[in-house]
């Protein structure tokens, strides 16, 4: 009795271990966005220094790319996001902001701000990329 339990227990752990490389294996790695600048996008949290604006166009050409991306890419891509949200299940979305706004103002609060919005499915996956429209910028 005691080795067939060993048994199932094994078999367990070796559909586990499947199931875990399965799920760590979608997706993509995320290649180089041709002309995005991802050190200054990086170094701009919130948007409050405006230079973000920029890269815009740019991100918005190669936002194809950002589909299937996993969590971690992008983050190392974009950097931490400005304010994440938790959906149901295992979905999340990562909002990063565009232009300076009320999110500048001391403790970061939500803002009306445009940003760039990434939802994220169950395997933890990018599944929907949305962009604000900017504002018109005063010269």
């Amino acid at each position: 009795m005691p080795t067939s339990f060993l048994s199932a227990y094994s078999l367990r752990r070796a559909v586990s271990a499947v199931c875990c490389g399965l799920l760590v294996g979608c997706g993509h790695a995320l290649p180089k966005l041709p002309g995005f600048d991802a050190e200054t996008w990086r170094a701009d949290p919130y948007a409050c220094r405006d230079l973000r604006r920029a890269a815009v166009p740019t991100l918005v050409q190669n936002k194809e790319q950002l589909y299937e991306a996993r969590a971690n890419d992008v983050t190392a891509l974009l950097g931490q996001p400005d304010e994440e949200e938790l959906r149901a299940g295992t979905e999340k979305v990562y909002y990063y902001y565009l232009e300076p706004g009320t999110q500048c103002e001391g403790r970061h609060a939500r803002s009306g701000a445009a940003c760039l919005s990434l939802r994220f499915g169950p395997l933890g996956t990018v599944t929907e990329v949305l962009t604000d429209p900017l504002t018109p910028k005063n010269k």
